[in-house]
């Protein structure tokens, strides 16, 4: 049975919880953040034994706020950065954090990109001299023993940039967060076939876009808790119609950076809560008045 956490307004996109919490005296928390780049992807991981991780840097200019989230939750070091692919709205932000963050090693892709935002985040690597992975599908990152982390889509010849994805699968005692980057509707069929997607937290692949979340594949994943990365201001129509349709579809409960600025996400591996910055209803009073 799902433990609903939560109780929702639904304004539009707009979607608020009242957390109701049960935690664990004795079990340390997890905490993913999801935080707010506009246009683009970046997600903070804080493991239960104080291991941080790092996936993608939103678009250029999005570093000083990335900087910036990271100073203010006293994180100065990042265990583990993850490039899931070379588009610029997910690594055009990180030359800045490895500027100002130590990173002790990058998983990447391994595939090139002919653009400046690549050449630089190239260039910040190599100056940096930090260790880079090649991620490899079926591969499992060993950072805290308390958590398992897969990687369930990499890099094959003939795929494009989105295709090519690092897809994770975070999972902590009976908690599951399945990330699944910018990859599209073929990738989601593999990945099906391939392992048990059913997971409590969904970031929706490709902000909203119409090439990815089929509804095959959500009623699969079957997720409580759906996170949607996007800017209100975006040119691309993201989200589409039909992946919200699909959404509700499966009853999850949305949640997006546009309309709530950073989430956070925080577990024992048993419950969870969500906590928004922004708070919706008085936006929505405000808008009203």
């Amino acid at each position: 049975m799902k433990r609903w956490m939560s109780f929702i307004i639904v304004i539009h996109l707009c979607l608020f919880t009242y957390p109701i919490y049960s935690h664990s005296e004795t079990a340390p928390d997890m905490q993913v953040h999801f935080i707010d780049v506009g246009q683009g992807d970046s997600i903070l991981i804080e493991t239960p034994l104080d291991k941080t991780i790092l996936i993608d840097g939103g678009p250029p200019g999005s570093g000083k706020k990335i900087v910036s989230y990271l100073k203010n939750h006293g994180i100065d070091e990042l265990d583990l950065l993850v490039a899931t692919h070379p588009d610029m709205d997910h690594i055009g932000g990180l030359p800045e954090v490895m500027e100002a963050v130590s990173v002790n090693e990058i998983l990447d892709t391994g595939k090139l990109h002919p653009t400046r935002t690549f050449a630089n985040y190239i260039s910040e690597i190599r100056k940096q001299n930090i260790p880079v992975q090649i991620a490899e599908k079926n591969d499992s990152i060993e950072i805290d023993p308390l958590i398992n982390i897969e990687v369930w889509n990499a890099y094959e010849k003939f795929k494009n940039n989105n295709k090519s994805s690092i897809v994770l699968k975070v999972s902590y005692k009976e908690m599951d967060f399945l990330l699944m980057s910018d990859v599209e509707k073929q990738q989601e069929k593999k990945i099906m076939e391939d392992y048990d997607v059913e997971s409590e937290i969904i970031k929706v692949g490709h902000h909203g876009s119409k090439t990815s979340s089929s509804l095959e594949f959500l009623q699969e994943v079957n997720p409580e808790v759906a996170i949607l990365t996007y800017s209100k201001d975006n040119n691309y129509g993201h989200p589409v119609d039909r992946v919200i349709d699909n959404l509700y579809h499966v009853n999850a409960l949305i949640y997006s950076t546009a309309a709530l600025g950073d989430l956070v996400i925080q577990t024992d591996g048993e419950d969870y809560f969500v906590l928004p910055k922004k708070d919706p209803i008085g936006k929505i009073i405000d808008t009203a008045s």
